[in-house]
This record gives structure tokens, C-alpha cells and sequence, in this order.
């Protein structure tokens, strides 16, 4: 008798389980909401247009020095006299640092003794054997002689001439690295010359900006610390390789005023501006969607979202000149793309 009623009370708790399971998911599904594809999506729209507008484009960059370079020695030695210190103006081949070449000039003066000497004896030589009273050999041993001590003595001379550090250009000493008795060697950097007569402006552009340059063409630029000062700058290089961002370099020559008044490391600007034409088509680029290689848009035609593949030529600003795909009068989607899809019923926002 237990059994079965164990067995029933088992059969009773499944059951108001199994009840309880099934209210629970009829809830849910009144609860969850349900997207109903056929209704009307608002959305903002404009129409496409062609009336010219004035564009302006700028790019915001830094000056860099036309020349730098960190001098060094090619001998070593102990450095007995810096002749210029930062910020002095040098010319090109002014010394700039002595180092201690009194043990090379020591060995100068031995080596041009024994050349005077060599000399002395290769012309009483020369008289011995042209009288057969010696063997031509020792002459031309007393001649090598010679030659090797002549060889000696210019390595010698090129050895102290390298010991004076000259500036390769003009330009100003804008770092020292060492001081008087400190002890030189080849790779060791001694001074930084910099030369900013000229300089280097360098602006970033998106391939879609390319167009804007041509190379060994003349710009206007801005420098952000002289507002009211104009400059040019040539293009000397249209980079052939975009970074991560996909921008391309583009490297401006710029001729410093005549005080130097630019400085390496400021700010500049470089601002194109022009009028659309009027067989022009451009939009704002809040109406694009998919990827800068694939840009779409939403055209609406009869209430419903048509997305449409399109070509763009330029981008100035928040505008994009677009060549194909859309044509004067087209209606396009501005915003309300959330569950926006192709074919979808749209209602103009008020």
C-alpha cells in the first residue's frame, strides 16, 4: 500500500513540474520582444545634391631639420680643446674639437728625418752605381726605403688632420655629448649639428587625399607658433607606402626665413581649400556604411531602403565626392540605421 502511494505522489510532483516548466516558457515568450521586419523603420534622409560648396582641407604636421647628423672621430685620442659650445652657428670645415696629436706629430718629425736621410743616400747611391762601384740593388733597396718612409709620413699627416673634427655644413651645434679630457674613439658621438636653413614638413594623407599633391609643387603652409607668417614648401616625396592607419606620408622642402625664425620640432598646418563643380556629386560621409574599399549607402525609393554600392573619387572633410552609384535627386539614409536592412520599409523622421 505504501508502494503505490509513493509511486502516485512521484507521478504528482512530475506533473506539477512539467505544468510549472510550460507556464514558465509562455511567460518568456510574451515577455521576449519579437521584431516585426515588416514594420516601418524611422529613419533621417537628404537629398543628393549638387550645388557648390567651398571645401577646406587641413592637415596638421611637424617641421623637421633638413640635415642632422651626430659627428664622431675616426681616430682616437684624448680631446684637448672643444672649440664651440650649443647653440653656436658653425660653417662648413670649422674646427669644432681638437684632440691631443703631440705623439703624432712626434712621430711626423722621426719619419721626416729618416725621409732626409733616405734622400742623402739615395743620391750618393745613385752616383755609387752609375760608376759600377756598388751593386744596383743596394740603390733600389735605399729607393724602397724611401717610398716606404714617404707612405709612413702621409699616413702620419692624414692621422693629425683627422685629429681636428670639422663641421660637414652649416648649421648650429644643438648638442655636446663630451668635454675637454674626456677620451674619443670611433663610434663615439662628440657633437650634434643640425641644420635648419631648410626643413622638412611632413603632413600624413589618406589615399583619398593623394590627389591633393603633386610632386615638386609648391604649397602654402602655417606654422602654429606664427600665425601671420606664410611659407611654401615643395613636394619632394609622396609616400608609396601607407601605414597602419593607411596614410601616406608627404614630405614638404621648406626655406627657412632668413633668422632661422622655424624651429625643428613645430607644429604646422597645411590647408587646401576649393569649390565643388557642378557636375560634382558629394554627400556627408554620416550617410556611409560598410568599409572605405566598399562604401554603400541607403537609397529610399517608394518607402523602402535600397543599398546601393558607390565610388568615391575625394574626401574633404566630412564630405566625400562620390562618381558613381548615386545620381542628382536620390534620397539617402543620414541616420537611423539600427535593424536598418536592405528592402526594409522606412518612415521619413519629422
Amino acid at each position: 500500500m505504501k508502494k503505490i502511494i509513493y509511486i502516485i505522489a512521484a507521478i504528482a510532483l512530475v506533473a506539477i513540474i512539467a505544468f510549472q516548466l510550460i507556464n514558465n516558457k509562455n511567460i518568456t515568450e510574451k515577455r521576449v520582444y519579437k521584431y516585426d521586419k515588416s514594420a516601418a523603420i524611422e529613419v533621417n534622409i537628404e537629398v543628393v545634391d549638387n550645388k557648390p560648396i567651398d571645401f577646406e582641407v587641413e592637415m596638421a604636421g611637424n617641421f623637421l631639420p633638413y640635415r642632422e647628423v651626430k659627428l664622431n672621430t675616426e681616430v682616437q685620442g684624448k680631446i684637448a680643446n672643444i672649440l664651440v659650445d650649443e647653440g653656436d652657428v658653425v660653417r662648413k670645415g670649422q674646427p669644432l674639437i681638437q684632440l691631443d696629436n703631440s705623439l703624432l706629430k712626434l712621430q711626423l718629425e722621426a719619419v721626416e728625418i729618416q725621409i732626409s736621410g733616405l734622400e742623402v743616400d739615395v743620391k750618393r747611391y745613385k752616383i755609387l752605381s752609375d760608376a759600377d762601384a756598388i751593386q744596383g740593388v743596394k740603390l733600389e733597396k735605399v729607393e724602397l726605403g724611401l717610398l716606404t718612409a714617404k707612405n709612413q709620413q702621409k699616413t702620419i699627416q692624414e692621422q693629425i688632420n683627422k685629429s681636428t673634427i670639422r663641421a660637414p655644413f652649416d648649421g648650429i651645434v644643438t648638442m655636446k655629448f663630451v668635454e675637454v679630457g674626456a677620451f674619443a674613439a670611433p663610434g663615439v658621438p662628440l657633437l650634434q649639428i643640425t641644420d635648419i636653413s631648410k626643413l622638412k614638413f611632413t603632413v600624413n594623407a589618406s589615399e583619398s587625399q593623394l590627389s591633393l599633391f603633386k610632386k615638386d609643387k609648391s604649397y602654402k603652409l602655417f606654422v602654429d607658433a606664427y600665425p601671420e607668417l606664410e611659407i611654401e614648401g615643395k613636394v619632394s616625396v609622396i609616400g608609396s607606402k601607407g601605414n597602419m592607419s593607411n596614410n601616406y606620408p608627404i614630405i614638404f622642402e621648406v626655406n627657412n626665413t632668413n633668422d632661422n625664425l622655424i624651429k625643428a620640432g613645430m607644429f604646422g598646418k597645411f590647408i587646401s581649400k576649393r569649390k565643388t563643380q557642378s557636375y560634382e556629386i558629394y554627400i556627408d560621409t554620416k550617410s556611409l556604411i560598410g568599409s572605405s574599399t566598399n562604401p554603400q549607402v541607403y537609397v529610399v525609393e517608394n518607402g523602402k531602403a535600397k543599398l546601393k554600392k558607390i565610388t568615391i573619387t575625394e574626401r574633404i572633410g566630412e564630405k566625400v565626392v562620390v562618381s558613381d552609384g548615386l545620381s542628382i535627386g536620390d534620397t539617402i539614409v543620414t541616420s537611423g540605421f539600427i535593424n536598418l536592412f536592405d528592402n526594409a520599409n522606412v518612415s521619413v523622421s519629422k
